[in-house]
């Protein structure tokens, strides 16, 4: 399964080529001091709004510079507003840094496809299309996220109706997407954003509830596991190869490995099984996201604003805790 596609080609942009644009010799420094890890095949990537709010071509700039200079292979953009998105001008600026893309997204309300409302869940099968194609025109092959619910707290917990429209969704856009080339991640979220889909289990229960339909994945987050699961291995392992894509944050969304996660045991999930697909840094401070998000997010604190000096750190983290994990290896029970 290929979790990113490869961007290619030449960028015409009215400013140097990205390879004579170097990082500051503190980035070199640090990116070089992991470059030699045995990770897995995993692309490492970083999340767009570690370093902007916003999605102009300033911030395109700068999130994917950033993204790059810091030492990931991958930028995952945020495509749940996607009439705001310049896609070609966003794949444009990515082919020149080199990097690889996926895309995340938050259904709200009025596009919910868990929702009794036929006409909310038609507006979420519209929109969630819409989300779809812009994935394809930014040149990704992952659309992972919210995707199936809103992101919001619920009064109670789903309904029946509720449930069998969003399974009968997933089974109409997940064909629409494999038709696309695209590969959908349901991400596993906590009780307090989600009430359809909380643990990797569940996650595997709405997967079988759809037709298990090729190109439909787990989508876990350590931030959301830290929460919700009884431990990293038997969440890594309930999921085994419909783990598709992963999302690396802290107890507090700040700098990874200040928090309560023990990313030690997940990285050895992760080593346990196999896990080859991509795996993504995301962390959020009130100081760089956008107000909507910051309050859809409750990120009330402002957690950290050196974005460069996060994402290096991040990169290191990430890659040297897996580095460990792999090399590891695995105890035979005796018979």
């Amino acid at each position: 399964m290929q979790t990113a596609l490869a961007l290619t080609g030449t960028c015409v942009l009215a400013r140097p080529p990205a390879a004579q644009r170097r990082p500051s010799r503190a980035v070199r420094l640090a990116c070089r001091a992991g470059s030699g890890l045995n990770s897995p095949a995993s692309l490492i990537g970083c999340h767009s709004q570690v370093w902007v709010g916003g999605w102009e071509k300033q911030d395109i700039i700068k999130s994917v510079e950033g993204t790059k200079n810091a030492g990931f292979d991958l930028i995952e953009v945020n495509v749940s507003v996607p009439e705001e998105m310049d896609g070609k001008l966003t794949k444009s600026i990515i082919e020149e840094y080199g990097l690889k893309a996926s895309a995340s997204m938050g259904l709200s309300k009025k596009h919910d496809i868990s929702s009794e409302d036929n006409e909310i869940v038609k507006a979420g099968k519209e929109h969630l299309i819409k989300c779809l194609e812009k994935v394809k025109e930014v040149g990704g092959s992952y659309l992972c996220g919210v995707n199936y619910c809103a992101m919001d707290k619920y009064p109670g917990p789903a309904t029946a109706a509720g449930l069998k429209n969003c399974t009968s969704s997933l089974k109409e856009l997940t064909k629409r997407a494999e038709d696309m080339g695209i590969n959908w991640g349901l991400e596993v979220i906590n009780r307090y954003e989600s009430n359809v889909c909380n643990t990797g289990l569940r996650a595997m229960e709405l997967i079988d509830d759809a037709g298990n339909p090729p190109n439909l994945y787990v989508h876990l987050d350590t931030y959301h596991m830290n929460i919700e699961e009884s431990s990293s291995e038997h969440a890594v392992g309930v999921c085994g190869d419909k783990l598709g894509y992963v999302h690396i944050g802290e107890s507090h969304r700040g700098y990874l490995g200040t928090g309560s996660v023990d990313f030690a045991a997940f990285f050895r999930a992760l080593a346990k099984y196999n896990y080859q697909e991509a795996i993504t840094f995301e962390s959020f401070s009130s100081a760089v996201v956008s107000g909507s998000l910051s309050n859809t997010l409750c990120v009330w604190r402002n957690l950290w604003e050196d974005s460069e000096d996060l994402a290096v750190s991040a990169n290191n983290f990430m890659r040297s805790g897996l580095q460990a994990a792999y090399k590891v290896p695995l105890v035979k029970k005796m018979k």
